[in-house]
């Protein structure tokens, strides 16, 4: 792929490398993943190494008891790995009613959906690693053990954190407190956190490929403390939990094929963008008139995602159907040269890590996890580390709404991890996390890789924009002032925002079919790196 000027420049560029290569939101995990690959493992084992080292070293984004996706490139194939959990079979629409409650509560006990991520480690350890699961996990162990030093972005969404649960005044979250703010405040910039809980519970996940933690002696600890707490998680949900291999989906942009989760994840909603702003008129890199048709694509996708996204089997329309040119080109006409309001909803913020991976052999790996709303539920079960996701909260109590919540389902998930080929052979893959902003950003990557040949690092470093509800369009503050009031001019309204942390945190590794080098990218908006061999 050749690569342009690259108009984004920072002080970050693209790495490059030929024996393998780690991309992600924190040096440690990175490192984490490079050093298993060094002692012989592959992307698999790396990715498994890099994702168990995040749940320690930014447990303010995913944890053990979140949920996790993958897409696996090896030996010349896609492979596609649903790791998110369903709803405990206690967990009902009456039972919320019963509970006085009219929506599912965010925070707390209620919300919380059977974890996947160990078991996906254990499933892709199995199938393709070549390491045992306990040598993939050493070094979060360790790092869980030894303790690390917290990096700045970490630090601002601790203390975030921090001051949400404070202000919740429960003692449900006792046990968060007890093992994240153990000197009764967020760790500072700069400060050790360790967490042995956590290291004993790695070691046990390790040590018996995951099983305790569904069958055996963490699964107790969960069910108990749960339990006990009037929450519907019990040891059977965990016991009954099975990870699923899944054929990705795909729609063809240009020459390449994007590669996607199929639903219950929101990947979808990235390939009927494509396909609509495809029907369009040939992009022109910084023309206002470009970004107009990319943000009313995405409005469209997104309006009829969140319509019909639930597990594939309670869809309401066929996915080929959505997926397919005749429904893009359908879409396509409904929009104008001014901005336009599709159904209005509202869009919740998230906590995720992405990660990708890729060895000298040509595997490589895409890989999310996420506790959802940075801690997740704050609810932690004692002395584990176990941080318990709040999934559930995206459960609708409408028992007509096609993502209406129903024990043993798996909610419309926000996590998805991307991948890219050309002609049969894998280009590499990319991730943008960040709730919503998920299937935007990939949006946004694959346009400014095709249509504007930016490197990996421009790529991730070009400035975003983000569809929120209406026609309101939030933008970096770098974002050209000139584009922003030609877009205003059009209907949108355009808000220059600050957080840069909600237009999501990406990396990117493409691979050149020729020479097999190895090209990264990762994100300036976080703590992101990339370790290179």
């Amino acid at each position: 792929m050749d690569y342009l000027y690259n108009p984004y420049a920072t002080i970050r560029h693209t790495a490059f490398a030929r024996k393998g290569m780690v991309a992600t939101s924190q040096p440690l995990a990175a490192q984490a993943g490079i050093e298993v690959m060094q002692k012989g493992g592959n992307a698999v084992d790396a990715a498994i190494a890099t994702a168990a080292a995040l749940t320690v070293v930014e447990p303010t984004s995913n944890g053990i008891g979140g949920d996790a996706f993958a897409l696996v490139w090896m030996k010349d194939t896609l492979y596609g790995l649903n790791a998110s959990g369903q709803a405990p079979e206690a967990m009902t629409i009456d039972a919320f009613k019963e509970d006085g409650h009219e929506k599912i509560p965010t925070w707390g006990f209620k919300p919380i959906t059977i974890p996947g991520v160990p078991a996906a480690w254990a499933e892709l350890s199995k199938r393709f690693g070549k390491l045992p699961l306990i040598e993939a996990l050493t070094p979060a162990i360790r790092y869980a053990e030894e303790g690390y030093p917290l990096t700045p972005i970490l630090g601002k969404y601790w203390r975030i954190a921090y001051n949400r649960f404070k202000s919740l005044d429960s003692s449900e979250f006792d046990e968060w407190f007890k093992t994240f703010a153990p000197d009764g405040r967020a760790p500072a910039t700069g400060e050790m956190w360790k967490s042995p809980g956590h290291a004993k519970t790695l070691r046990e996940i390790g040590e018996t490929n995951a099983e305790s933690f569904y069958k055996g002696e963490l699964a107790d600890a969960i069910h108990e403390h749960v339990a006990a707490n009037n929450g519907y998680l019990r040891k059977s949900d965990l016991e009954n939990f099975k990870v699923e291999w899944v054929n990705p989906i795909s729609t063809n942009y240009k020459g390449y094929d994007v590669w996607e989760i199929p639903p219950n994840g929101q990947g979808m909603i990235t390939l009927m963008a494509l396909n609509i702003y495809a029907e369009m008129n040939p992009p022109v890199p910084n023309d206002v008139r470009t970004l107009h048709e990319q943000i009313e694509a995405m409005k469209l996708a997104f309006t009829d995602g969140k319509a019909f996204i639930t597990e594939e089997k309670d869809m309401p329309i066929d996915v080929a159907h959505l997926l397919s040119k005749e429904y893009a080109k359908q879409r396509a006409s409904k929009l104008t040269d001014r901005a336009t309001i599709p159904d209005p909803y509202e869009l919740p913020k998230s906590g995720t890590v992405y990660l990708a991976t890729a060895d000298e052999e040509g595997n490589m790996v895409s890989f999310i996890q996420s506790n959802y709303m940075g801690f997740g539920s704050g609810i932690v079960v004692p002395g584990t580390g176990i941080a318990l996701q709040n999934r559930g909260v995206d459960f609708s109590l409408d028992p007509s709404h096609p993502n209406a919540l129903k024990p043993g389902k798996r909610t419309y998930n926000t996590i998805i991890p991307g991948f890219l080929t050309k002609d049969g052979k894998a280009v590499g893959p990319f991730g943008i996390m960040g709730g919503f902003m998920q299937p935007q950003g990939h949006f946004q990557v694959v346009v400014n890789t095709i249509d504007y040949h930016l490197n990996p690092q421009a790529t991730l470093d070009a400035p975003r924009w983000q569809w929120i509800e209406g026609n309101k369009v939030h933008v970096e503050p770098n974002f050209p002032n000139h584009l922003a009031q030609a877009l205003t001019r059009l209907g949108h309204q355009i808000v220059p925002t600050l957080d840069n942390g909600s237009f999501g945190r990406g990396q990117i590794i493409w691979r050149n079919p020729e020479t097999g080098v190895l090209a990264g990218g990762t994100e300036s908006r976080t703590d992101g790196t990339i370790v290179a061999w």
